[in-house]
């Protein structure tokens, strides 16, 4: 009798039972360890790999008033990123140069970024492009955009001739 699709994922096979071929596959010790042979070489250096565009990782919350978007730029001049702001959405773009150059095979480890980067954001809501403002320290940038509040009315006085 051959186990139902419930017992074979719960593990409630009878031992010796026929199994159908989704079960046979490559077993799990040899999976596990050629899983731990490709984990422990290290990543190649290709030095020789076209240059793609990073993207800047950032954080993006609210406050009752505000939309802030946070978003490390360590090794750019605040006067080399650009951002670009329109009412539903937020560019951040710059370039980050290494200071060294260092052959592929004197590194270790290479996790840094280097190059151009950008990051387009889509905001949940409308903000006001003239009253938002950019400051950085320390590496960090911080974008304030304020909310535009869609439900504040003005009543015009109509003139007459």
């Amino acid at each position: 009798m051959k186990p139902s699709f419930f017992d074979r994922l719960s593990g409630n096979t009878v031992a010796g039972s026929d199994l159908d071929s989704f079960d046979e596959e490559l077993p799990i010790a040899s999976a596990h360890k050629d899983f731990k042979t490709r984990a422990s070489r290290p990543a190649p250096l290709d030095d020789d790999a076209p240059a793609s565009e990073g993207q800047l990782p950032v954080d993006v919350h609210q406050t009752g008033s505000d939309i802030i978007i946070r978003a490390f730029v360590a090794g750019v001049r605040p006067d080399e990123l650009n951002i670009s702001i329109s009412r539903d959405m937020v560019e951040i773009a710059g370039s980050r140069s290494e200071r060294e150059q260092v052959s592929g095979p004197d590194y270790f480890t290479r996790e840094l970024f280097w190059g151009s980067f950008s990051r387009k954001i889509m905001l949940p809501q409308e903000i006001d492009v003239e009253a938002s403002s950019a400051s950085a320290k320390d590496g960090l940038v911080t974008i304030i955009l304020p909310k535009l509040d869609k439900a504040k009315q003005t009543k015009l006085r109509v003139k007459v001739g």
